[in-house]
């Protein structure tokens, strides 16, 4: 079972005020951390979504397949569209956003030998039941995720066929993501903001 990944790392971060990807937690970059939980062994391809050149270079650097967004403005849905696109034939796709620093390489590991178990599942992390990313669609997603338009992501696919996910637990905090400057601060702290 080949299974593909992509990294979104288009979105212009207007919570974040700023390119939130090179905002810096623990010395390293959001998205070299990121990049850097992907376990590349377990991919058929890896396409890294962006409207970065830097972050097209580091792509290239972890021997990624940079795929370059021109319209980021188009949302979420053009991303996952051009990932896909760049990942041609393979049996599912895990989507990884870039904005969970405490993402354990480990975990992306072991959710993507759940589904290889499980290939015509969608399997998703979860804490106590509540469902976090990255998330990995079955090759009979990929007709609904290339459908998508404006700032629809993956969740509204998930939402149809919920009775075909299978959640797998992982510590909070690894689902924690970070919107905005205040967020990065108390994970930095680590505290959790309400």
């Amino acid at each position: 079972m080949q299974i593909g990944c992509v990294v979104m790392a288009a979105g212009d971060a207007r919570r974040f005020g700023e390119n939130k990807l090179a905002a810096v937690f623990g010395g390293k970059t959001l998205i070299r951390r990121a990049l850097e939980a992907v376990p590349a062994e377990e991919f058929c391809a890896v396409a890294v979504v962006t409207q970065y050149p830097e972050v097209e270079a580091l792509a290239e650097e972890f021997g990624f397949l940079p795929v370059h967004n021109p319209h980021p403005d188009w949302g979420i849905s053009h991303t996952i569209r051009l990932g896909l696109e760049a990942l041609g034939e393979c049996g599912g796709a895990l989507f990884l956003v870039s904005d969970q620093p405490l993402l354990r390489r480990e975990s992306i590991q072991a959710e993507a030998e759940l589904f290889r178990r499980h290939p015509d599942k969608l399997v998703g992390l979860s804490h106590n039941g509540v469902r976090g990313n990255p998330c990995i669609f079955p090759a009979a997603c990929f007709p609904e995720l290339m459908a998508l338009t404006e700032d629809r992501g993956g969740s509204s696919v998930i939402r149809r066929h919920e009775e075909d996910l299978l959640l797998m637990e992982v510590p909070a905090v690894e689902l924690e993501d970070v919107d905005t400057p205040q967020a990065l601060l108390a994970m930095k702290e680590g505290r959790r903001l309400i």
